[in-house]
């Protein structure tokens, strides 16, 4: 390969990683690693994070609430996200900044809130993780995480 090739790849690369983005199929914090030797056989790897690209939002999707699926997107569901956020329990992004098993224990306190019956369905989806039925049940048998339901209380999250 020579330099106009490696140059060639890299465009490629950006303008995939470009239309992943709109069609929103790669959400803030995902990773691509790429490997490939260059010209003059230099092995190179890179690690692009995806953060750094614009994300568009999907129709639907009003601005500021990143990729909030629309039952966590309502005026109601906004107000819990600002006092979780205030508290320190999820960032900007609505990404947790907790434990598995505190996160499986908020989100099961905003969907009792907000009436949501699929709740491990939406969490799962928003938070990029499986299984939080069972964080949630391992949280149930954890003394640290009845400290973290009251504190849940404490911030009207739960009912």
């Amino acid at each position: 390969m020579n330099n106009n090739n490696d140059e060639g790849c890299l465009e490629l690369l950006n303008r995939l990683l470009e239309r992943l983005h709109q069609a929103d199929y790669i959400h803030q914090g995902s990773k691509i690693e790429v490997v490939y030797v260059a010209s003059g056989g230099q092995h190179v790897e890179t690690q692009i994070n995806m953060g750094a690209y614009p994300q568009s939002l999907p129709k639907g999707r009003e601005k500021g609430t990143g990729n909030l699926p629309e039952v966590l997107a309502t005026e109601a569901a906004m107000v819990l996200w600002e006092k979780v956020q205030r508290a320190g329990y999820v960032d900007d992004n609505f990404q947790p900044l907790i434990s598995r098993t505190q996160s499986a224990l908020l989100a099961d306190a905003m969907a009792e809130r907000l009436g949501i019956r699929e709740k491990w369905k939406v969490f799962e989806a928003l938070w990029n993780r499986k299984n939080m039925y069972r964080d949630y049940y391992e949280a149930l048998n954890q003394k640290k995480s009845l400290e973290f339901q009251d504190e849940i209380k404490k911030l009207s999250i739960s009912s």
